[in-house]
């Protein structure tokens, strides 16, 4: 009967908890869509990379928001149980506030280890994957690339500079410098045309200069008419994956000789060792402290909603451990990342969690 009974309760709390997860996560994806499509659309890229490379930047916003979801859902459930009597039912069937407290500590330890793992190895390789996408996808719309007045260097070893769009769409004064291969050249030309579609990109230049730089000899020649083809430049991501998308055991390799396999574009400079403590530091800090919210949601259950100060006990509950969740979010940010600041952050939250479960333990026995 005890099985069932916690079988009920951890059933209803994984599909609030679920659901609660998703719909944040999806909400949060919506609105950072925006970002994206800015992000995405500056580089020329169209809706189908736009579209895959926001799907693969959906679990870093989940790690996000994992632990605050956590403690909304264990929260509500639990205020959920105590105003609908069901409570009750643990305590007449011989279950214990500590055993009810013991049970979820262990269930928040399986959601500890769950969003370690995300934010050590999932978010990592999706960030990475679609840096890598971006990188190697082709430039779509140069039309959505082009603005007047402005120097456009969203192609890598490519820049662009038109003077004056006309009411035709044609361009005057056009400027391109393009030292994509081994031989860099300068055009400049007078007024031109962008052909961008399915078929071809070209950009059509009329009445100008070519400048040729060939093996330290210049070359210049003038032309009625050329054509600039657009089609296999790709576009000026940046390749070398950072440090967030970078998994966990990469990232300790650069520390201990690891057999791990690196990334090819990443190495372990130096004067990033600060910022890999940091990051690896990040991705353990914040799921500790999910013990800690869990056994401060169970300080709800020491006494009942018929007690006169239920209310103002919750009240508290809740603002303390938002504090908490706030705390563990921005203390990082503002850190030096040395041994023992490492060690002194991974061990407080613990020394918390045991204090806390200690006048837990003695509140419930002294009821």
């Amino acid at each position: 009967m005890k099985k069932l009974i916690f079988r009920k309760f951890t059933k209803d709390s994984l599909m609030f908890f679920g659901s609660s997860v998703l719909i944040m996560s999806l909400i949060v994806w919506t609105l950072q869509a925006v970002s994206y499509f800015d992000f995405v659309s500056q580089d020329g890229h169209g809706l189908k990379v736009y579209f895959l490379y926001t799907i693969l930047n959906f679990p870093k916003i989940v790690n996000r928001i994992l632990p605050f979801i956590y403690f909304i859902s264990l929260f509500y459930m639990i205020i959920s149980y105590e105003t609908k009597n069901e409570l009750s039912i643990f305590w007449i069937n011989g279950i214990t506030k500590v055993n009810f407290a013991n049970n979820i500590i262990l269930f928040s330890i399986v959601i500890m280890i769950f969003q370690i793992w995300l934010g050590s190895f999932v978010s990592p390789s999706s960030q990475f994957k679609a840096r890598n996408y971006l990188k190697n996808s082709n430039i779509d719309f140069f039309t959505s690339l082009i603005k007047e007045g402005k120097f456009i260097n969203a192609v890598k070893g490519l820049t662009i500079f038109i003077d004056r769009k006309n009411i035709d769409e044609s361009y005057s004064n056009i400027f391109i410098d393009d030292s994509t291969k081994n031989n860099s050249k300068m055009i400049y030309a007078k007024d031109g045309i962008l052909v961008d579609n399915d078929r071809q990109k070209i950009f059509k230049l009329f009445k100008g200069k070519v400048i040729n730089n060939e093996e330290s000899r210049i070359n210049v020649f003038e032309f009625d008419q050329i054509d600039f083809n657009l089609k296999d430049f790709t576009s000026n991501t940046i390749t070398v994956p950072k440090v967030q998308e970078i998994s966990s055991i990469t990232l300790l390799g650069c520390f201990f000789p690891l057999e791990t396999k690196k990334f090819d574009a990443f190495n372990c400079e130096e004067s990033l060792h600060k910022e890999i403590k940091q990051e690896l530091l990040k991705r353990i800090y914040k799921p500790i402290y999910i013990p800690l919210i869990t056994i401060l949601c169970c300080f709800l259950i020491i006494t009942s909603r018929n007690n006169v100060n239920y209310e103002k006990f919750r009240k508290i509950i809740f603002l303390f451990t938002f504090v908490i969740l706030v705390f563990s979010e921005t203390s990082l940010r503002y850190s030096t990342i040395s041994t023992i600041s490492m060690i002194i952050y991974l061990v407080v939250p613990w020394i918390i969690f045991i204090f806390a479960y200690f006048i837990f333990y003695n509140r419930v026995k002294n009821v």
